[in-house]
């Protein structure tokens, strides 16, 4: 079994800004001898995290951030904000719930994602934020 490693590096603007990585993931599994096996995608740090849904719209400008902003309001007391002397404690929990990676099974070079369905990073972060994302290929 063959493994590689190859990193994405993306800028977010924070504050749950969403980003549909269909095409940069797709750009990277292109220049890779991998065809079958698995793609591990990792955010590297604790306030951005991944999963997949339908990128459109609503979903992706309104309804998620909505979504985050009653599970862990960005008013909210947070005791991280009070030991950093900082502003994104909700940040951190909001990406600590969605977690900091995904992974999908390749099957011809083409990842297994429904017809509405894309990869997609959510920057919890009050700031921008130069993200690099580990994209790791395992298989034949």
């Amino acid at each position: 079994m063959a493994v590689e490693t190859h990193t994405l590096n993306v800028r977010t603007r924070g504050n749950a800004e969403v980003l549909d990585l269909s095409q940069p993931l797709t750009d990277v599994l292109s220049r890779s001898s991998i065809s079958d096996g698995i793609v591990t995608v990792f955010v590297v740090g604790s306030t951005a995290g991944l999963t997949t849904t339908e990128a459109e719209p609503g979903l992706l400008k309104h309804d998620l951030k909505a979504a985050f902003e009653h599970l862990a309001p960005e008013q909210a007391h947070y005791a991280h904000e009070a030991t950093w002397n900082d502003d994104n404690g909700h940040a951190h929990v909001r990406a600590s719930l969605l977690g900091p990676s995904i992974t999908v099974p390749l099957v011809d070079g083409v990842l297994t994602l429904g017809t509405w369905q894309q990869i997609i990073l959510i920057d919890f972060d009050t700031r921008a934020r130069d993200r690099r994302l580990v994209v790791q290929v395992m298989g034949d």
